[in-house]
């Protein structure tokens, strides 16, 4: 379904009315897709490194942990000044308040520019190019996809909370059915046909999570769609969720996460 521009706008800036909550519920990026974006970009301490779309520094932390000069540029002030808490020891780190699509690129460039689990955010027609400008010639374009809940069997538990969705969902889609790891990507055509990158490397790294329902809950109440529930809309929705854990899950579920890391490095010869 798409979204008007105004309905798009609310749910990427609602984020920000959880910050604190958003910090505590959603988890960190599996350090080996870290580790992979550093070596596959060749990056050394003290390399400049621009985040768009932080949020409160689940991945900003472990770059600013690995000694490269980091600027994240993050929409929402709230989620800004949690990331700037959480990096107040990183004397290399700094995060600007600004809109990505609109903000000035510094004139100094970048190694790499990273956009995680925010790449959507941004304006499709412009977004490839302005990463570009913002990279040095052979800097690199990391992004990451986070895939919510992956399927690789019958998941009983989704196929019941669809009766919560049903009820509470105004969005609810009745052919809804979480997707297989085979339905996932594995060419992303954005950069595969743009003139700024060479060819693009692909990574998969795949996450069990357990989660009890308070726990659950706390995560889907700073997902987009679930914020953009009128609150007593979303209050009934995420009881019927907790109850639905509690009383046919012995209180527990898990969850599969993937996430695609696509690299991209900066064609030598500037378009």
């Amino acid at each position: 379904m798409e979204m008007s521009g105004s309905h798009s706008g609310r749910r990427r800036e609602s984020f920000d009315e959880v910050a604190e909550l958003y910090d505590k519920a959603r988890p960190g990026y599996p350090p080996r897709l870290v580790d992979d974006i550093l070596e596959l970009s060749g990056l050394d301490k003290g390399c400049r490194v621009l985040e768009i779309g932080p949020g409160s520094g689940q991945l900003t932390i472990p770059l600013a942990e690995r000694g490269l000069s980091l600027v994240a540029v993050e929409l929402g002030a709230n989620l800004a000044g949690v990331a700037r808490r959480k990096l107040a020891r990183f004397q290399e780190a700094e995060v600007v308040v600004a809109d990505f699509d609109e903000w000035a690129t510094p004139s100094e460039m970048f190694d790499l520019v990273a956009v995680a689990t925010a790449f959507h955010w941004l304006n499709p027609t412009t977004r490839v190019r302005k990463c570009a400008d913002a990279l040095r010639s052979g800097g690199t374009l990391a992004i990451v996809e986070t895939h919510w809940g992956v399927s690789y069997d019958v998941d009983r538990f989704s196929i019941e909370s669809q009766t919560c969705h049903a009820r509470w969902d105004p969005f609810h889609d009745p052919a809804f059915r979480l997707p297989r790891i085979e339905d996932l990507p594995q060419e992303n055509e954005e950069l595969a046909t743009s003139a700024f990158f060479e060819p693009i490397a692909h990574r998969r790294y795949l996450c069990a999570r357990e989660y009890g329902a308070s726990q659950y809950c706390d995560l889907l109440e700073t997902y987009s769609n679930i914020r953009a529930f009128e609150p007593e809309t979303r209050r009934k929705f995420l009881a019927c969720i907790a109850n639905l854990i509690e009383s046919r899950f012995d209180g527990k579920i898990v969850r599969h996460d993937t996430y695609d890391l696509w690299l991209a490095r900066r064609s030598r010869h500037k378009q």
